[in-house]
């Protein structure tokens, strides 16, 4: 029979990471992840899949600057890691960004001779970061001439351990969804938070999946019903999604929100309460 999940190994495994990147541990922080486990940073980028990949983005990313990870709110649903939080990071002496982000880490257990069992050693399978990459980039030039340093040192960095392929995956993090699809997304919030039912499910696509965490299907109405009352606290676009962070006299929650490809209609809702 499987043991409940211990929710304080899950955030102890997590929080190996900023340690190990705080510390400047190169071999410490590609070894959280599995043999395939995967970092999309930003969401929308290519992913570096395996340890080899993630040493590299480790080498280009991480290694040559300090970071600091200020946590706002942390949830646990099975073994997904939710982190709401705002990342401060210094590219050298002169210039230092505060970057809104939601980090999303799905785990998995690591164990000895295949064996399975809950609360193992549990590793990172997938790392997935939603943060805005053109508006980094903004915060990154408003820095005027101190910025030029930093960005030299980053261009090489990311032709030196990337390479072109690895160059144009990183610069596909700048797609993502657009200012109609918040729209979309935002007066379904507003209407929700009302109780305006109508108006709100108008806003759904009829085919797209809402669940509950990844997996358990959760009906129109009753994400509705959560809703109620809830404010949006940041919202996010990184590739084909919108994270959001909520908060209401329920508690507070982060959804991950996909609309449909002519954004008019929300196509995919997956909604994480803590």
């Amino acid at each position: 029979m499987a043991l409940p999940l211990d929710r304080g190994q899950l955030l102890a495994a997590v929080e190996r990471s900023p340690q190990a990147a705080a510390a400047h541990d190169r071999e410490g922080w590609v070894g959280l992840f599995t043999a395939d486990g995967s970092v999309e940073d930003p969401v929308g980028s290519r992913p570096h899949v395996g340890h080899t990949q993630i040493g590299h983005f480790y080498d280009t990313f991480i290694g040559p600057r300090d970071i600091k990870f200020h946590r706002d709110l942390d949830i646990v649903f099975g073994p997904v890691v939710l982190r709401d939080l705002v990342l401060e990071v210094t590219m050298g002496s002169a210039v230092t960004m505060h970057i809104p982000a939601v980090l999303r880490y799905g785990l998995r257990e690591d164990l000895p001779g295949g064996l399975r069992e809950a609360n193992g050693h549990w590793r990172i399978a997938q790392l997935r970061a939603y943060w805005e990459l053109p508006a980094m980039m903004l915060q990154f030039l408003r820095t005027g001439l101190r910025a030029a340093s930093p960005a030299l040192q980053l261009s090489r960095g990311l032709l030196t351990n990337q390479g072109l392929p690895g160059t144009a995956g990183f610069m596909t993090g700048f797609r993502r969804v657009g200012a109609r699809h918040k729209r979309v997304l935002q007066t379904f919030l507003e209407a929700a938070a009302r109780g305006d039912k109508p108006t709100a499910l108008q806003r759904l696509s009829s085919s797209g999946p809402i669940t509950l965490g990844d997996d358990d299907p959760l009906d129109a109405t009753d994400l509705v019903e959560q809703l109620n009352g809830a404010g949006c606290t940041k919202m996010i676009g990184a590739g084909p999604t919108v994270a959001v962070s909520l908060n209401s006299a329920r508690g507070r929650a982060i959804m991950f929100v996909d609309g449909t490809r002519r954004g008019n209609a929300l196509n995919r809702i997956r909604y994480f309460p803590a």
